[in-house]
């Protein structure tokens, strides 16, 4: 038996979490006739009220801040292997000239 995890959209998300704070259904109420768990409702929500615009990006589509941070890892990674390479080339040179 495998579980297969459910994705949701953008919009759907949006608009559940709309039934909550516009409609004034309860999460759990909400999530029942959505047959969506109830917690997961309550994370669409806090993520809507601490991200508000930014909150359901969508794949691939990152935040300013995560895009930032995703492309300053992969400087650091590459600039970690750059200095390994010029480690190894050093010791070598060294090894040379003596």
């Amino acid at each position: 038996m495998t579980n297969t995890r459910k994705n949701y959209t953008a919009e759907f998300k949006r608009e559940a979490v709309r039934l909550v704070t516009d409609e004034g259904y309860k999460a759990t109420e909400a999530a029942r006739s959505l047959d969506i768990n109830a917690n997961m409702l309550r994370r669409w929500i806090q993520k809507t009220r601490d991200e508000s615009d930014s909150a359901f990006p969508g794949k691939g589509n990152l935040s300013p801040e995560h895009e930032e941070i995703r492309r300053l890892r992969e400087e650091n990674r590459r600039l970690r292997l750059e200095r390994e390479i010029l480690k190894k080339a050093t010791a070598f040179f060294a090894k040379e000239g003596n």
